[in-house]
């Protein structure tokens, strides 16, 4: 039986192209930030020992989704925080657009413990896709490295 969440790296001649999937549009967005981690360390040697909450508000799904991934980056450059687990308990709409309330485990970078991958400058709008169907959610979207 396939996965019912994930996410794979497609061809692209100079960035990441990212597609992620779930059965909800929050477990797509959950594995598109496991995606954005995997590009940039082996997942896998991140411990969850920190745990943060996270609120995102933006206007559109898209918008959404762009400073979900922009958060991480932000935790990384600012903070030196990687991350290998995320749970999205809500994705929700109010009249101002979208929010999405999370919960984030890693842990602080350590170049001797994680191995460096590729370097993500930026998020971008390019390309970035978010198609419903029943019970799938697929996002794909570029970063920029």
């Amino acid at each position: 039986m396939p996965a019912t969440k994930g996410f794979k790296i497609l061809e692209h001649t100079a960035d990441e192209y990212v597609m992620a999937y779930g059965t909800t549009l929050e477990e797509a967005f959950e594995s598109a930030a496991l995606a954005l981690c995997e590009v940039m360390t082996d997942s896998n040697t991140v411990a969850p020992i920190d745990v943060e909450s996270i609120r995102i508000v933006a206007e559109d799904e898209p918008s959404l989704l762009y400073s979900w991934l922009e958060e991480f980056l932000i935790k990384f450059d600012a903070e030196g925080k990687i991350y290998s687990k995320f749970t999205i308990s809500k994705i929700g709409k109010t009249k101002e657009g979208f929010y999405l309330n999370a919960t984030a485990w890693g842990e602080t970078y350590d170049p001797n413990k994680h191995p460096s991958r590729t370097g993500v400058k930026a998020m971008t709008y390019s390309r970035l896709e978010i198609l419903k169907k029943h019970n799938k959610v697929t996002l794909k979207f570029i970063l920029d490295i």
